[in-house]
């Protein structure tokens, strides 16, 4: 499956993404390892037994991660130029092990490029949530998106 093309995408559509993922105990570890995160929170089940959450947390750049990446196949795969930036972030709930997330994507706006004719800016915003419909991330993306060529029939 490819991506949308900058044409393609609509302001307002709202997408729910079918992909879905549960975190596992490894992805955290995992995560939190490979970025050098040694927060006690994520990877110290008796340390996390102690605060209010009483058990570990997942980093929520895994979680950020994860809910852009569940996006990708319905909307920028093979169509994105790069990345321009993220907006607001928001980690409104904790995720823990064991939670399976799904995400839904609204195109909130798109512009043609001033510098390049051949892509567009669109911003999309990236809502995670668990498997009770709590809100666990909610992300500002800008994306520069190729344009569709002229005689492309893809």
């Amino acid at each position: 499956m490819a991506g949308l093309y900058f044409e393609e995408f609509r302001v307002g559509h709202v997408v729910e993404h079918d992909w879905t993922r549960t975190v596992t105990d490894m992805d955290n570890t995992l995560f939190s390892s490979l970025t050098m995160n040694v927060q006690p929170l994520h990877i110290d089940v008796h340390f996390a037994a102690k605060t209010e959450f009483g058990r570990p947390i997942v980093n929520s750049f895994f979680t950020l991660g994860l809910i852009v990446g569940i996006s990708v196949n319905d909307t920028t795969l093979r169509t994105t130029v790069a990345n321009l930036g993220l907006g607001e972030t928001r980690f409104p709930a904790p995720v823990f092990v064991g939670d399976t997330i799904h995400v839904r994507t609204e195109i909130k706006s798109k512009r043609e490029s001033r510098s390049r004719p051949n892509a567009g800016i669109v911003e999309f915003e990236h809502v995670g949530l668990n498997q009770d419909n709590v809100i666990v991330c909610v992300c500002q993306r800008t994306a520069l998106m190729h344009r569709k060529l002229e005689g492309d029939k893809t």
